[in-house]
């Protein structure tokens, strides 16, 4: 997903709101190492591939500035405020990507089989306790998710994070006994 950056050295709120009036948002790229950088995208473009993205997947989203020179920096979005009442967008925070610098990030768990799940079936519930895992990996080794197959799963029984199938070169950043699924009875 392709966006135009647009450089800008506003600070000032006068400068930001004036972004913000002529359809831009202010954002920041985070560079390992680095101050942070002050630049804008178009928010029309932006929310176009917002909608492109797939619920709960945005953490895993690779992003592409363009700037106006035509160099592309590959990029993640660590953080993204929104306005309390009209759900616009603020401000966004980049992470910007280089191959060879760990990337630490929240991948999202899926469940697959769940019309199938016998357990759902025999009169239970799905209970997702743990929606997404934090991981550290190179970007190019980044699933967009991890998925669960919970077909054979029966009432009362769980799936802790050490029964995911976890890529083998990301490195899980929390505890994997802890319990990610169970089907419950109602």
């Amino acid at each position: 997903m392709k966006l135009k950056l647009l450089t800008r050295s506003a600070e000032s709120k006068g400068e930001v709101a004036k972004l913000r009036r002529e359809g831009n948002i202010p954002a920041v790229i985070y560079v390992q190492g680095k101050a942070g950088e002050t630049i804008a995208v178009n928010n029309t473009d932006f929310l176009g591939h917002l909608r492109q993205v797939q619920q709960g997947r945005l953490s895993t989203t690779v992003f592409t500035l363009v700037t106006e020179k035509g160099k592309e920096r590959r990029v993640i979005i660590k953080e993204i405020q929104y306005h309390p009442t009209t759900y616009n967008v603020l401000h966004i925070d980049f992470e910007e990507l280089h191959d060879n610098v760990h990337v630490k990030v929240k991948v999202p768990i899926e469940c697959t089989g769940i019309v199938d799940c016998v357990g759902i079936k025999l009169g239970g519930m799905l209970r997702q306790v743990i929606r997404g895992l934090r991981v550290s990996c190179l970007p190019k080794d980044l699933p967009s998710v991890i998925e669960v197959d919970i077909r054979n799963m029966g009432v009362n029984e769980s799936k802790r994070l050490s029964d995911l199938a976890i890529p083998q070169k990301v490195m899980p950043l929390v505890d994997l006994n802890e319990v990610a699924i169970v089907i419950v009875k109602r």
